[in-house]
């Protein structure tokens, strides 16, 4: 009976901690986003000196407040994205960087760095619609209701691209950044599956980084990037690809669809699974 109790008080004192995380769960991608939005892990990269940077120093490069910046980078030491570490006098501090922090930095494109997708998943057009969740919970299973996404802005999420010329960069970004991430990889281990492979055609394929990299890692291929009109007009013009403007869910033109091997990026940002699989048959 006593040990009950115990365990009884025990979930009840880890309770009215655990309820602070979901107070201010938020907190953690702010800070984030924080720093990358002052490109504080470049600023600390950059440092001239051997040493850690300190305060005064970071505060100045950033163009922040001092005491602002005091707490923000106290909370990101504590999450471990920065390190706080003496300065050879011992009489201060300074802020190094870590393995975290530098796939942080919004400037590099390494392979490595997230930064764009954590600013795309932070957006404000991203993350209003996860407020919505409740209302797709309750729906009727049967009824139509508008995904989250669509409820909020009154229009899908490429739509709103097409409209809003910088929410279509950040998504390219964000995908271009893990594409430079997972793509090289990709050809690196799968070597002998393009042996032959004459067309490689990346549907959906954003700014063309994707069928870039692989035309760059197999030059007997030839590249297609096909995406949305909009999109294609801002793509990077790549030696060995061709970007063509289309709907993939009007239709797909014929010349790209002989002996290619295909990919379709768009499944990931659908609920809608019938159409997305009609798209990759």
């Amino acid at each position: 009976m006593e040990e009950c109790k115990r365990n009884l008080v025990d979930e009840e004192a880890k309770a009215s901690l655990d309820i602070w995380r979901y107070v201010f769960g938020f907190a953690d991608i702010a800070a984030a986003k924080c720093a990358i939005d002052l490109k504080i892990p470049e600023a600390i990269e950059n440092h001239p000196s051997s040493q850690p940077m300190t305060l005064a120093e970071l505060s100045s490069t950033v163009s922040a407040s001092p005491s602002h910046l005091r707490r923000i980078m106290r909370f990101l030491v504590h999450q471990g994205i920065f390190k706080e570490v003496p300065i050879k006098d011992g009489l201060t501090t300074g802020y190094t960087n870590t393995p975290l922090s530098r796939r942080m930095m919004i400037t590099k494109r390494d392979g490595k760095s997230l930064a764009p997708f954590v600013l795309f998943e932070t957006s404000h057009e991203m993350l209003a619609p996860w407020l919505r969740l409740s209302s797709v919970v309750s729906s009727p299973v049967n009824g139509s209701h508008p995904p989250p996404f669509d409820a909020v802005h009154n229009k899908d999420v490429w739509a709103l691209a097409e409209d809003n010329p910088c929410f279509s960069e950040m998504i390219n970004e964000a995908m271009a950044c893990d594409t430079r991430r997972v793509v090289p990889r990709v050809a690196r281990a799968c070597h002998d599956l393009f042996d032959g492979v004459a067309t490689v055609v990346d549907v959906g394929g954003g700014n063309g980084e994707a069928v870039g990299i692989l035309v760059k890692e197999f030059p007997w291929i030839k590249g297609f990037n096909f995406d949305l009109p909009h999109v294609i007009d801002v793509a990077q013009v790549l030696d060995g690809v061709e970007n063509v403007g289309g709907d993939m869910f009007d239709s797909i033109p014929k010349r790209l669809r002989c002996g290619a091997v295909s990919s379709v990026r768009y499944y990931q940002f659908t609920n809608n699974r019938a159409q997305a699989n009609n798209v990759r048959r």
